[in-house]
C-alpha cells in the first residue's frame, strides 16, 4: 500500500540526499538567537526561501537549496510554549554534549570529574555550546545548510548564486541588528563563519572531476534507507530493492515505513511516534544529529599499511592485493563500492571491474560508470543471513554493523548445514530486528581535494547528518551498541574497525572460508580513525512548524 506524503510541508533534506543530485557543495551555518522577537522574524523572512520536498521539474531546479532546523534552547529562545517543549523527547532536551557518555564521545571508565577535559578535541563552537557557564551568546540555537550546484564540468567551483545566497544571509543578520548573530565554527581556530564541505574532487588530464568518496577512498554514501511516499510509485520499485525492508523471497523488498523518519506518520510498529502538543507542531518533521567527524587519514593508511605487510606474508599474497583486501574487509565494501557479498576475494573483484568497465581511460567515463553503478540496485541488492560466519563479508566490518540486513533474524542458524557442506542460506530471514534501526544519511566530506597530502592534523573528515524519528532509538542504539560495541556481532567489547574508538579495543577478525585453504586474520593493532569534533541534536520541523513558530501561534492545549 502506498503513501501519499505532503512533501511541499517536509524540508527538502529529509526526501533527498542532495549529493546525490548534483549539488556536491555545502556550507553550515551555525546561529545564535538572542532576541525572540527579531528570532521570529529571522524565521518568518528565511522560512520562504526553504526547499521543500516536492518534485523538481527539470528546468526548474535550484542553483542554492535552503534548510534550516532547530536545538532545544533554539526552541526555546523563540518561546516556544514549555508545554510543547516538554513533550520533547528527553535526549534532544539534553543535546549531544550530555550524551557523551553514550556516544563514545568520553570515556564510559571515568566519571564526570575525572573527565575534565574530555572535548578538547571539540572545534571552539562545540566546546562553548551548552557547557553550563551560563553565558547564552555562544549557544547554537539554529542551523541552516546551504548546498549548491557545480558552476562547470571540470572546476571545483560552486554556482555564483551559493555566494550570494550566503551574503543575504549576512545582510539579513546585520539589519536584525544582533537579535540573531551567525557564529564563528570550522577548525582549531574556530574562525569562520560557517562548515564548509564538497564532494572530493580528483585531477585527471588537467581536469577536477567530482568522486563519491570520502577522505579514506571509500565510495560512501550508497546504501540509504528507502521509506514508504519518499519517492513516486514508479520510482520507488527500484529505488528500493537493497535499500528497504527485506519481507520474504515472495515479497521481496519493501520501502521501510514513513514514521521511522518522518513524524506524524505509522512507523514499523504501526504507532505514530511520539510527538509533542499541538501535533501539527512535529507532524512532518524530523530529529537530526549533526556530528563533524574527522577523519585521521595518515594514522588509517600507516595502520593499513602495517598489517598488510603481515596479512600478505601469512595470507602468501602480494602487497597490494593485502592492502585492498584488508580495507575491503573493515569497510564491507571495496573502495570503488562494490560490496564483499557481490564479489567476495580480491581476484573476483578484479574481474568484476573489468566487466563494468570502471578502469575506463576516460576520468568522466569512468566516474559515470561508477556512479550509474552505485545508484543502481546492483550495488544494494544484498543479504547477510547467507553469510552468518562472515566468510565474505566480515560479520564486525562496518557495513555490516550500520545496517545489519537479516543478519539478526533470530531464527537464523549459524554454522555449516550438513547436507551441503556450505554455510546455512536462512532463505527465510527478514531484516525484522534492523528496519527499526535505520537513519537517514545526509552530509558531505570537508577538507582538502583527493590527491593532497593529509596528516593527522590537516582538517578533513564529514560533516555528518543522521536523520531519524527517535535519536535514541535510531541514532544512538546504533553509535553505542553497533558501532562501540560488538556482542550482537559476535565481536565482545571489538568496536567498528573504522569508525569505532580503539583506545582499548584494537582487534578486528576476518574469518576466512575453510575451503580456501587460508586462515583466519586478526588485524590487532587498531587505533582511533575517526573523531568527533563538535555537533549537537537538531529538530528539522515542517514548514508548517515554522510559520506557527515565525508567528508565536503555538497553542499546546
Amino acid at each position: 500500500m502506498g503513501r501519499r506524503l505532503d512533501l511541499d510541508d517536509i524540508q527538502g533534506n529529509v526526501i533527498r540526499a542532495y549529493g546525490r543530485y548534483s549539488f556536491p557543495f555545502a556550507r553550515y551555518f551555525f546561529l545564535n538567537i538572542a532576541d525572540c522577537g527579531k528570532g521570529r522574524r529571522f524565521v518568518d523572512i528565511v522560512r520562504k526561501k526553504i526547499t521543500t520536498g516536492a518534485t523538481w521539474p527539470e528546468d526548474k531546479k535550484p542553483a542554492v537549496t535552503w534548510n534550516i532546523a532547530f536545538t532545544f534552547f533554539g526552541l526555546y529562545k523563540l518561546q516556544v510554549p514549555q508545554r510543547t517543549l516538554r513533550g520533547m523527547p528527553e535526549e534532544f532536551i539534553s543535546g549531544m554534549r550530555d550524551r557523551a557518555f553514550i556516544l563514545g564521545d568520553r570515556d564510559v571508565t571515568k566519571t564526570e570529574a575525572e573527565a575534565v577535559g574530555w572535548d578538547s578535541q571539540w572545534d571552539p563552537i562545540w566546546r562553548a555550546n551548552r557547557n553550563g557557564d551560563g553565558d547564552d551568546s555562544d549557544n547554537v540555537h539554529i542551523w541552516i545548510a546551504l548546498n549548491a550546484q557545480l558552476k562547470k564540468l571540470g572546476t571545483d567551483e560552486p554556482v555564483d548564486e551559493l555566494e550570494l545566497e550566503t551574503q543575504w544571509l549576512r545582510d539579513l543578520c546585520a539589519e536584525l541588528g544582533g537579535g540573531v548573530s551567525i557564529l564563528a565554527t570550522n577548525g582549531q581556530n574556530g574562525d569562520q563563519e560557517y562548515q564548509s564541505a564538497s564532494a572530493l574532487f580528483f585531477e585527471k588530464n588537467g581536469l577536477l572531476v567530482p568522486s563519491p568518496t570520502e577522505h579514506f577512498g571509500f565510495a560512501d554514501a550508497i546504501g540509504d534507507p528507502v521509506f514508504r511516499g519518499q519517492f513516486s510509485p514508479e520510482l520507488e520499485k527500484e529505488a528500493v530493492i537493497g535499500r528497504g525492508k527485506w519481507m520474504s523471497k515472495e515479497k521481496g523488498w519493501e520501502p521501510i515505513e514513513t514514521g521511522e523518519f518522518v513524524l506524524g506518520h505509522p512507523d514499523e510498529s504501526q504507532e505514530l511516534p511520539p510527538i509533542a502538543r499541538p501535533p501539527e507542531f512535529m507532524t512532518n518533521g524530523s530529529f537530526m544529529a549533526y556530528r563533524k567527524l574527522h577523519q585521521n587519514v595518515a594514522t588509517f593508511d600507516q595502520i593499513v599499511a602495517e598489517e598488510a605487510e603481515t596479512f600478505a606474508k601469512v595470507q602468501g599474497v602480494g602487497l597490494e592485493e593485502a592492502r585492498e583486501t584488508l580495507r575491503g574487509k573493515m569497510c564491507g565494501r571495496w573502495s570503488n563500492g562494490v560490496p564483499l557479498a557481490v564479489a567476495p576475494t580480491y581476484a573476483e573483484w578484479l574481474a568484476f571491474n573489468d566487466k563494468m568497465g570502471f578502469a575506463d581511460p576516460d576520468p568522466f567515463k569512468a566516474l559515470r560508470k561508477q556512479l550509474d553503478y552505485i545508484r543502481s540496485p546492483a550495488a544494494s541488492d544484498f543479504r547477510y543471513a547467507d553469510d552468518m560466519l562472515g566468510y565474505k563479508t566480515p560479520v564486525g566490518s562496518h557495513l555490516r554493523r550500520m545496517s545489519t540486513r537479516d543478519y539478526l533474524d533470530p531464527l537464523n542458524q549459524i554454522g555449516i548445514d550438513p547436507a551441503t557442506g556450505e554455510q546455512f542460506k536462512n532463505e527465510n530471514a527478514t531484516s525484522g530486528l534492523n528496519k527499526r534501526r535505520r537513519i537517514l544519511r545526509r552530509g558531505l566530506p570537508y577538507g582538502p581535494r583527493a590527491g593532497v597530502q593529509k596528516t593527522d592534523q590537516t582538517e578533513q573528515g564529514v560533516a555528518m547528518m543522521s536523520m531519524c524519528a527517535s535519536l535514541s532509538r535510531q541514532f544512538e542504539f546504533v553509535q553505542q551498541q553497533w558501532t562501540q560495541y560488538g556482542l550482537d556481532f559476535h565481536q565482545g567489547n571489538d568496536t567498528c574497525p573504522m569508525l569505532g574508538n580503539h583506545d582499548r579495543h584494537k582487534r578486528f577478525t576476518i574469518n576466512s572460508d575453510p575451503k580456501s585453504g587460508k586462515c583466519p586474520f586478526v588485524m590487532s593493532k587498531l587505533k582511533t580513525f575517526v573523531e568527533c569534533r563538535g555537533g549537537d541534536y537538531f529538530f528539522v520541523p515542517s514548514m508548517t512548524s515554522l510559520r506557527m513558530m515565525a508567528m508565536g501561534i503555538i497553542d499546546p492545549t
